[in-house]
């Protein structure tokens, strides 16, 4: 006769999964996300943050100057052209964008560095893996377009190559 697992030593964790949990933890706090779900080997796992919306204290309103509302209203459209921009490189995934492969070293690119295809321009760190990313085309880096240690999110542009 076949032994049955019981039900607690089925519902018991292994140091492996309780590790896979707080990576995924952390990684929430580093991308300000607010839930992971992963599918492995039969082990389904969602590691979700409670979010709660704090009171705020009304505000008191005044009228904005006239000139605000004309100069807010095209930086957002600018945001929107960086992404479909021909030259824009793109984050292939979230996590942590470094311009140096450690801290103090020399950054990859600087604006006005000329580059070629599959050089690497920037690291992006997810899940404590540290991810090259590579020039998908030769040309000059016009503008790098996210700070050193700032999370990106997937297709977030990263650099501009003309």
């Amino acid at each position: 006769m076949a032994r049955q697992p019981d039900d607690k030593a089925a519902a018991k964790f292994s140091s492996e999964d309780s590790a896979l949990v707080r990576e995924l933890a952390l990684l929430l706090d580093e991308t300000s996300l607010t839930e992971i779900e992963i599918e492995r080997a039969g082990l389904r796992l969602r590691v979700a943050r409670n979010i709660s919306v704090a009171a705020t204290m009304p505000m008191q309103v005044t009228a904005p100057p006239a000139a605000l509302p004309v100069a807010a209203s095209p930086a957002a459209p600018a945001a929107a052209d960086l992404s479909k921009h021909p030259g824009a490189v793109t984050s292939p995934m979230v996590g942590t964008a470094y311009w140096a492969p450690e801290p103090g070293a020399k950054p990859f690119i600087d604006v006005g560095t000329k580059v070629s295809v599959g050089q690497t321009l920037l690291i992006i760190e997810a899940m404590k893996t540290m991810n090259q990313i590579p020039s998908p085309r030769a040309g000059t880096v016009t503008q790098i377009l996210v700070e050193d240690g700032q999370p990106v999110e997937y297709g977030e542009p990263l650099v501009i190559i003309e």
